[in-house]
């Protein structure tokens, strides 16, 4: 493949046609906006729609006596459950999609391997499982707190929506290694911190036990960025010939 910091005829910057950016800019003062407004106009029209707008969805009620007994507890204790329900079905949707990009990245790096030397299939693949597991882990603190694991939350369907770019990148067969393991950067950036916040807000509602648990995933998301960051500088240093 066709290294992308190669130079090319790229023609998207101004530089390459002087007359047709002097055109241009000569027809702004000939055509001006037919109408006035600036970025206020399109906050004044958004306006309604924020204010009338319906949530993105809802946690929904325990399916069980248990899950109902246990749900309960918590919010005699002060605390609202349903928030901790939330956080852990948005981990769950994107330690899911996490997964779901390792397996992109596999089968392109399977496909590309020079492009990556530093990379080994038997590390992405162990990364991979690790995603999985914490999704198994998500979903069995959500079991423990008498909820309902396939339930599609407003932090679930977040994050869902906010991953769909990632896998966009990895999927595009144009796109190479290096850009690929931004995409999972990215991933695990985001990644890293909603354990943290995940584990604090279960220690906070009393369940260390859970936080326990769930701190382990951390671990191995740690080590996943710390991989992801290694591998992204020597894939620079060597495209630079430093």
């Amino acid at each position: 493949m066709k290294s992308p910091q190669s130079m090319g005829m790229n023609r998207s910057g101004i530089d390459l046609s002087t007359q047709g950016a002097e055109e241009m800019m000569k027809a702004v003062d000939e055509f001006p906006p037919a109408s006035g407004g600036n970025g206020m106009t399109l906050s004044q029209l958004r306006a309604p729609y924020l204010a009338e707008a319906d949530p993105v969805g809802s946690i929904p009620l325990p399916g069980t006596l248990k899950g109902v007994a246990k749900s309960g507890m918590q919010k005699l204790m002060g605390h609202h459950a349903e928030v901790l329900i939330d956080q852990l079905a948005g981990r769950l949707a994107f330690e899911r999609t996490g997964t779901r990009l390792y397996d992109a990245l596999i089968g392109k790096f399977m496909t590309r391997k020079d492009e990556a030397t530093m990379l080994s299939v038997d590390q992405l693949q162990q990364f991979r499982a690790e995603e999985a597991a914490h999704l198994g882990l998500c979903w069995d603190a959500l079991r423990q707190l008498g909820a309902d694991p396939t339930a599609v939350t407003p932090l679930a369907d977040t994050n869902a929506v906010a991953s769909i770019g990632l896998m966009q990148v990895i999927a595009d067969p144009r796109m190479t290694i290096a850009q690929s393991l931004h995409a999972i950067h990215v991933a695990e950036l985001t990644d890293n911190d909603g354990w943290r916040l995940l584990i604090k807000l279960a220690r906070e509602m009393g369940q260390d036990e859970m936080a326990g648990r769930l701190q382990t995933a951390l671990e191995e998301e740690e080590r996943h960025l710390a991989s992801l960051r290694t591998w992204m500088e020597q894939i620079s240093l060597n495209e630079a010939g430093a």
